[in-house]
């Protein structure tokens, strides 16, 4: 008891053999995971304030009950220690022994099957999760020197002490507070931890929203609280923005963000933000994923590339699970089911908030379509999983849209003709391209819609999803396009003879040679001579394979379709009727011609000899 004489008795105890086994581990530890035992006499210290909480909540007696509940680190390069100092539960003489030089639990016995079973992959960051992580501070000191005194009014002020080698002695205190105090004497090679910028450096990356407050030196460090465990109400806009810039280490404000939280199927507290910028725009490369992953406020895993899709790299902010392990290791979180639905869970809510800002705020939604619309199109390329809810979000101009306005999939549904059946887009580098080539001229004439999509993804997109709502999606530049009437219409009077067509296609085929698989009327032209079709499915596919080979010159075969009623077409069956050996070249200039309004990569060396050829012909009429 401490109102009496305090005894000089020092009681000396060996370690258990587990825990030799562990210390001795822990003690050669690598230099670079060091860091990681202020997390966990941090983590520590919090979970003992939080009991006591508990334990006060419960009506019982507490010592040194005025207290406040605070972590305290001193630092002194002189002496070359560590001191971190909790107001928390403390420990009696049976709990030092229990926790500290025995087996109480199943713990450490696992944790060191662990790290036996990795071999020279030893992963010291699952420590605190085997409930062990005490002895994390023999990762930097030669020697600890623990003083604590526990919260019941009866208890003792005890010292327990330590090298971390094969035993530790306890002894009776003069009267302490209540709560734990731990001196670390650095090691030579950890002298860094004596300095007070390194101490904030670490709880700044791992401990800033512990539950409570955290001085070094007496200067308070977690500055910031853990907003994301806060109800909405209590928080303001610039509340926000402000936990925004500290996440994100940014200077301006998020263009979007999504605070929830939810006990089933899991307990998550989330809290994400949409930057304003997409750097990947800017040529910054790759973006980092920005979303940290906590357990009850301390710090699992920074910038976190398990807990949320990769094309999510571009969101900032937090999920906090309190079913996590703490400390869960990069390996084990690739193949943890309950981080796949931790996953599964925020993504879809993600994706429903996005798709309610949508049509709730339209134009700030277009904004974020126009920067980061690329990573929807990466999952919805990709993710099978979120496909569809992905597909819901994609945005597109079409031949009925003005410049610059979007419309949805199922916008473009909603006001499809009757007995349309089929979803028709068209790929092309531009609305001004697409608009002058000669895939809309069917469309225009049946008063049909087609979607533009202006990159290589988009027809990707569409040619593995299939179908949207049980409509077909169908490419414009399809080579077997079923647009044709049910009932046929008369072939136009202008047109050649079909016994002229036959002739002239069968000729085109000998003349293009390889360069096509097949020659035919065409049923979709209403205002070009001649549109090339590829035989592999849509010409965007054919460019990508163009651009994958890195050949200007493999464009390979096409299917080359005629306008009879064209001008130029009727004109060329006359140069090849004559036998005009003219009729060749401008033959093969229709043929490129059509290919360079397909979008599909020439050689140009070529063609310039021939239109050289052809002004000659025509200067000279």
């Amino acid at each position: 008891m401490e109102g009496h004489l305090v005894s000089t008795v020092v009681e000396t105890k060996e370690f258990q053999t587990e825990i030799r086994q562990l210390l001795d581990i822990v003690i050669h530890s690598l230099y670079t995971e060091r860091e990681i035992f202020l997390r966990e006499l941090i983590s520590n210290s919090a979970d003992a304030m939080e009991k006591l909480r508990y334990i006060q909540l419960t009506g019982q007696d507490v010592y040194d009950k005025e207290l406040s509940l605070e972590i305290h680190i001193e630092t002194s390069e002189e002496n070359h220690t560590l001191t971190i100092s909790d107001t928390g539960i403390g420990l009696t003489r049976d709990e030092l022994v229990e926790n500290l030089g025995t087996i109480a639990h199943s713990g450490s016995k696992e944790f060191i099957q662990h790290l036996s079973a990795k071999g020279d992959q030893k992963d010291l960051n699952l420590i605190g999760q085997f409930g062990v992580g005490f002895y994390s501070a023999f990762m930097v000191a030669e020697k600890v020197t623990l003083y604590t005194r526990t919260f019941s009014p009866e208890g003792d002020s005890l010292i327990w002490e330590s090298d971390g080698v094969g035993s530790y002695t306890i002894k009776p205190s003069e009267a302490l507070k209540r709560g734990t105090k731990m001196v670390l004497h650095l090691k030579e090679d950890a002298y860094d931890f004596a300095k007070a910028e390194t101490i904030q450096r670490v709880i700044k990356q791992y401990s800033s929203f512990v539950p409570y407050p955290v001085y070094v030196n007496g200067e308070k460090v977690n500055t910031v609280d853990a907003l994301w465990t806060k109800n909405k109400n209590e928080i303001s806009d610039s509340d926000y923005n402000e936990f925004y810039k500290f996440i994100a280490n940014a200077y301006d404000e998020p263009l979007f963000r999504l605070h929830f939280s939810s006990d089933a199927p899991l307990n998550i507290n989330t809290l994400l933000f949409v930057p304003q910028e997409n750097i990947e725009q800017f040529g910054f490369g790759r973006m980092e994923p920005g979303v940290n992953l906590y357990c009850k406020k301390v710090l699992i895993q920074e910038k976190s590339t398990a807990i949320l899709p990769e094309w999510l790299r571009f969101l900032r902010g937090v999920i906090d699970s309190e079913e996590l392990p703490l400390n869960i290791s990069r390996e084990t979180m690739q193949d943890s089911a309950l981080i796949g639905k931790l996953n599964k869970v925020v993504t879809s809510r993600f994706l429903k908030f996005l798709e309610a800002q949508s049509t709730s705020e339209p134009e700030k939604f277009k904004t974020f379509w126009g920067k980061f619309n690329l990573f929807l199109k990466e999952g919805a390329a990709n993710d099978f999983t979120h496909r569809n809810d992905l597909v819901k979000l994609l945005q597109f101009e079409s031949s009925n849209t003005e410049q610059g306005e979007l419309i949805s999939l199922a916008q473009y549904v909603s006001r499809m003709k009757e007995g349309q059946t089929a979803i028709y887009y068209v790929n092309g580098p531009s609305r001004e391209v697409i608009e002058s080539g000669p895939y809309l001229e069917i469309f225009r004439d049946k008063g049909l819609e087609v979607l533009y999509t202006y990159a290589a993804i988009d027809d990707y997109i569409f040619g593995t999803l299939g179908e949207y709502d049980g409509k077909r999606l169908v490419s414009a530049d399809e080579a077997n396009l079923d647009l044709v009437d049910k009932e046929q219409k008369e072939r136009s009077q202008q047109a050649l003879s079909e016994e002229n067509v036959a002739a002239l296609t069968g000729w085109l085929k000998e003349v293009l040679g390889s360069k096509v698989t097949e020659v035919r009327e065409s049923k979709r032209l209403v205002d070009s001579p001649a549109v090339v079709l590829s035989p592999y499915g849509t010409n965007s596919m054919q460019r990508m394979m163009q651009l994958m080979n890195k050949d200007i010159n493999s464009v390979g075969p096409s299917v080359l379709e005629i306008n009879a009623a064209h001008p130029m077409i009727k004109r060329l069956d006359e140069a090849r009727v004559k036998e005009d050996t003219f009729a060749k070249v401008a033959a093969e200039q229709i043929f490129e011609n059509a290919q360079i309004a397909a979008g599909l990569i020439l050689d140009p060396r070529s063609m310039v000899n021939r239109l050289n050829e052809i002004l000659e012909r025509a200067l000279s009429q």
